[in-house]
């Protein structure tokens, strides 16, 4: 049994209203829902939500909101984890503990039913925690600097700042789209680490939508992507 979990409370700050708000007329959750049903890889799915109004929306496009998440799992500081192993609990009946869980985030319109398929493939064959989507740093990160408050700037790795791009190490990041893994690794796992396996995609698939410049940003790529045919 597959379950696809998508946390979506309703108490964005940087962008209010984020996981509904439209990305190109429809509500952004909307495009995570969709590609969960376009996969045919789910038994359900479900929105774990603490909103009435992003649960309304949420069956609209064909989700479930089995229950109303509570307030305490619903400020800035929980974690992912937690979101997910309370819809473990909420939803999956004892014996079938390790069914494969999917938490797919709400603001991931990139998500291709494909990407979901390559992360459920990785999870059976190397008997993983957790199989997620990463992509590669365009930068090389050891070449970073930050800025002082006086105007002058510093490396973060002052031993790398001089080397070529080449010769350093390339570096990746989580994608922020989605997460497979057995319900008891969400419930008793750690999502970064030995045990877990990243699906490389590429850079043009991913943005990060946090503020409203990310968000016009992903419009833009979006709209490319479609017009190229990159979209499934």
């Amino acid at each position: 049994m597959n379950i696809a979990v998508i946390p979506a409370r309703g108490g964005s700050k940087r962008i209010p209203r984020k996981n509904i708000k439209s990305f190109l007329g429809k509500p952004i959750i909307s495009y995570s829902i969709n590609t969960a049903l376009q996969s045919g890889l789910f038994d359900e799915i479900i929105v774990s939500t603490d909103d009435a109004e992003i649960a309304e929306i949420a069956i609209k496009y064909g989700a479930s909101v089995p229950f109303i998440r509570p307030q305490k799992l619903s400020d800035d500081y929980t974690g992912t984890n937690e979101v997910v192993a309370h819809a473990i609990k909420e939803t999956v009946n004892e014996g079938i503990k390790d069914c494969k869980i999917c938490c797919i985030y709400a603001t991931a319109p990139f998500l291709q039913p494909s990407f979901l398929k390559q992360g459920l493939q990785t999870l059976i064959k190397k008997e993983c925690h957790f199989s997620f989507s990463a992509t590669s740093f365009s930068f090389p990160i050891q070449r970073a600097i930050k800025l002082s408050e006086g105007g002058g700037v510093s490396p973060f790795c002052p031993e790398s700042i001089a080397k070529r791009s080449q010769d350093l190490a390339e570096a990746f990041h989580d994608a922020g789209q989605y997460y497979w893994g057995t319900a008891s690794a969400f419930e008793k796992g750690e999502l970064f680490s030995r045990k877990s396996v990243a699906n490389v995609i590429p850079r043009y698939y991913v943005q990060d939508i946090d503020t409203e410049e990310d968000w016009k940003m992903a419009e833009y790529m979006y709209k490319v992507l479609l017009a190229a045919g990159k979209i499934e």
